[in-house]
């Protein structure tokens, strides 16, 4: 003691800098990775909040009309530390004030998984920190609790994706529910390889709905009947191709002349086929509180459809802020926190799947 005495004098002037050490360090802090597809992201959640989420996207792909694995995989290695960083500089943490590391694990493309799995299991290891496997469809439901104000549990999610399509009866968490999901292709492949079949370049979804802004859901398409509350998309693109064929032979430049139109029905279609099956649910599960979350959530004519049901059912409705509809690191990093609160910790022997069942 004496011999600190000159220390005491510092020690009482700086007690509001050393509350601030002293409150970050019993804090909950999470880094989120995310690298399942073509999309380099890294977020840092304290206590349930996002302090940051940074993506580094992918444009080498479009000249090739779609994903390459290989490609994206050499993409991420070169991305994973620069965003990283810019995530942990931007949160103003350091690394030794991580409380765990969560990435995705499952499901995406298995090259891509790998390196955000490497990088995360290579860090908790270095660090000594907890390692949070994190599926990356649970995170699109919870990135609902983002924002603020978030739904009460328990709550039904449409998530829609370019994978995957699901209604989710989430009763907290890290309990969540499928309901029903799709038995072939997900809705956002349905936007886009029929945004392909209209010579849309890649990605199409975008474009489609872009297009469907300016027409009117004129011409119709087959929606598939499937009992229950399970999905199917492979005989809408079915139909998409069989009518532009039969119009071509009479009029090749149909698709040029009806572009809007065709993107507006065609995504009509889409989109009354997700809203009749979560009306289903929501009157199945007499749930009022309903969201949307997925990729394919980020879409206007969707949205719209969606909120303008809600209002029509007296839902309650939620939507992501659009940063959190896309594949994001945030969504992984609020899932990780969750995950940590429950020591839902994963050995460093854990692997990436390229598919896996959802069970949470």
């Amino acid at each position: 003691y004496a011999a600190n005495k000159p220390f005491l004098p510092f020690l009482f002037v700086n007690t509001k800098i050393y509350s601030a050490i002293y409150t970050m360090s019993a804090s909950v802090v999470i880094l989120g990775i995310e690298s399942s597809c073509d999309e380099t992201a890294a977020a840092v959640c304290i206590d349930g909040q996002i302090r940051s989420n940074i993506i580094a996207t992918q444009a080498i792909h479009e000249q090739y009309g779609g994903v390459v694995p290989e490609l994206a995989s050499r993409a991420h290695m070169q991305n994973i530390l620069p965003v990283v960083q810019q995530a942990m500089q931007q949160a103003g943490v350091g690394m030794a004030q991580l409380s765990g590391i969560a990435f995705t694990q499952a499901p995406g493309l298995i090259g891509a998984l790998l390196v955000g799995a490497s990088f995360a299991k290579s860090l908790a290891l270095a660090l000594q920190k907890p390692l949070l496997a994190v599926h990356h469809m649970q995170a699109h439901v919870l990135a609902n609790l983002i924002n603020q104000p978030a739904p009460a549990f328990p709550f039904l999610c449409l998530t829609v994706s370019g994978g995957h399509t699901q209604i989710v009866l989430c009763h907290s968490p890290l309990h969540l529910e499928v309901l029903g999901e799709t038995l072939d292709d997900a809705a956002g492949e349905a936007f886009d390889k029929s945004a392909k079949l209209l010579g849309l370049p890649y990605p199409g979804g975008p474009l489609m709905d872009k297009y469907a802004q300016q027409g009117n859901a004129v011409f119709t398409f087959a929606e598939p009947q499937i009992t229950g509350l399970n999905f199917s998309f492979s005989g809408l693109k079915t139909s998409v191709l069989y009518f532009l064929q039969a119009q071509q032979k009479t009029n090749p430049r149909f698709v040029e002349e009806n572009l809007t139109n065709l993107c507006a029905s065609i995504q009509h279609t889409i989109v009354t086929i997700l809203l009749k099956k979560l009306k289903v649910a929501a009157k199945q599960t007499g749930i009022t509180r309903v969201c949307l979350a997925g990729g394919v959530s980020a879409n206007s004519g969707l949205r719209r459809a969606f909120l303008a049901l809600g209002t029509q059912q007296g839902w309650q409705t939620f939507i992501p802020a659009f940063e959190y509809c896309t594949d994001n690191a945030a969504m992984i990093a609020i899932t990780g926190y969750y995950q940590y609160l429950d020591n839902r910790y994963a050995p460093l022997s854990v692997s990436p799947t390229a598919r896996a069942a959802f069970h949470a």
